[in-house]
Formats: C-alpha cells, sequence, structure tokens
C-alpha cells in the first residue's frame, strides 16, 4: 500500500448509519425521528459522521421509513430502505453493505442512530484506523468495544453471511478479535443508547 492510499483511506470509507428501529420500548416511536436539538434524531447522526470525515453517508430505514423521508432533511445521503427492519439490526447492517458494493467504497464506518453520545471526535479516530480493505477497527470505552466500527470491504461478505437478528457483526468480530484494532473512545464519547422512555433524557 502507497503513502498516498494510507493517508487519502478517508475518502474511500462510507459513512453507514443504521436507522431502521421502531423505538418499540419507546412506545412505537422510530427512533430515526425523536427530536433532538430542534430536528430529528437521525439528521445529527448524520452530521457526526461527516463532521467525522465521512464524505459519503448512507441511512438504512425502515419504521415509518417514509415519515422520516419526509420530516428529515438528508442532502445528499443515499437512502437504503430495509422492509426487513422487524427482523432486528443484522437485516440492516446486511442491506447497508449491499448497498455499498459498486461503489467503490473500501471500507464501511458502521453508526447506530440511537447512540448521540458518540459525537464527531470519535468517527475520526475509528476512521484514522482504515489501513486498506482488510481493516477491522472498533471504539473501544474503557477497553470494551462498541461503536462505531469500521469494516474492510473484504469481511462484507462474511459479516453479511453472519449478522442476525440484533446481534449484528458481534459473532464475526468475535471470532477475528485478535484482527480488530480497538480505539479508545471514553475520552471524548459516551455510548448510552435511546432505548428506553428513561434514556430521553439524553436528548436535548
Amino acid at each position: 500500500m502507497t503513502t498516498r492510499e494510507t493517508t487519502g483511506g478517508a475518502r474511500a470509507v462510507a459513512g453507514l448509519l443504521l436507522a431502521a428501529g421502531g423505538g418499540r420500548r419507546l412506545g412505537g416511536r422510530p427512533k430515526a425521528l425523536l427530536p433532538h436539538r430542534g430536528r430529528p434524531l437521525v439528521e445529527h447522526a448524520v452530521r457526526v459522521l461527516r463532521e467525522g470525515g465521512c464524505a459519503t453517508v448512507h441511512v438504512v430505514l425502515g419504521a415509518q421509513a417514509g415519515d422520516v423521508r419526509a420530516r428529515a432533511s438528508l442532502p445528499g445521503c443515499v437512502l437504503v430502505d430495509n422492509p426487513d427492519w422487524e427482523q432486528g439490526m443484522g437485516s440492516s447492517l446486511r442491506a447497508g453493505l449491499a448497498s455499498l458494493t459498486g461503489t467503490g467504497a473500501r471500507a464501511a464506518l458502521v453508526s447506530l442512530v440511537d447512540q448521540p453520545g458518540i459525537g464527531p471526535e470519535a468517527v475520526a479516530r475509528v476512521l484514522a484506523a482504515y489501513d486498506g480493505e482488510e481493516s477491522l477497527a472498533s471504539a473501544a470505552y474503557e477497553g470494551v468495544r462498541g461503536h462505531p466500527v469500521l469494516f474492510g470491504a473484504a469481511h462484507w461478505a462474511g459479516i453479511a453471511a453472519t449478522a442476525q437478528g440484533d446481534r449484528g457483526a458481534r459473532a464475526y468480530l468475535k471470532e477475528r478479535r485478535p484482527e480488530v484494532a480497538l480505539v479508545e473512545c471514553g475520552d471524548v464519547a459516551r455510548p448510552y443508547d435511546i432505548d428506553t422512555e428513561a434514556d430521553l433524557a439524553h436528548l436535548e
């Protein structure tokens, strides 16, 4: 790999935002449309990816996808509908990776719409771990793996084959634990999820 390929690697990494969840424990409110800083949460999550260095962003939609398209301003994003979103995060990850195939992207940086405590600093740190299509990297919080995660294109087929239910890429990463570069982000991000009514207190 040349120095230019390494230093310019961020241009080859696409942001992949999983935003299909229906918010079952939130009374059926789609997480993408939860209000945060006066706008739908999905807009914030896209902005974080872009400010962290992802020029291209694919957004996987599911629950009330039509409402999300109508109410959220997502210019320049590739919007991917996942009709199987109720099957869990794994189906959204598969749909998102499939949407990147053939685009020229050499890696995907995956984030979740319901983690507003993770900002551009964490995205930029994980993005910096990219060094080609064999890359595997993950944010870590006090040594514990979390999001965002970076998957080189060489791993997409294997991840898609094992992404089931709400496990996403967990099984794939566990099998390849020695290959995964952990990037500590606990000093710049908080990896909480917006899953329950009590968690809504984290939104602004």
